[in-house]
């Protein structure tokens, strides 16, 4: 994936994800009796997500020279 396109494409599908990730997480919580463990795996993943998305922004971003 080297090709400003498809990164900017793979960017915005994780965005979604990370987006239904917040609907998911937050009708967990409004749960009384939410799994914990659960929570805390999408959360992790949401996390996940969210570092690669910043990774992938920076292969986007041109290289300035020193």
């Amino acid at each position: 994936m080297t090709h400003p396109e498809e990164i900017q494409q793979r960017i915005i599908e994780l965005e979604v994800e990370h987006r239904d990730l917040d609907v998911v997480i937050a009708s967990l919580i409004d749960d009384l009796n939410h799994d914990e463990l659960q929570l805390r795996r999408l959360k992790k993943r949401k996390l996940q997500l969210k570092d690669h998305i910043t990774l992938l922004k920076m292969q986007m971003m041109p290289d300035v020279p020193a």
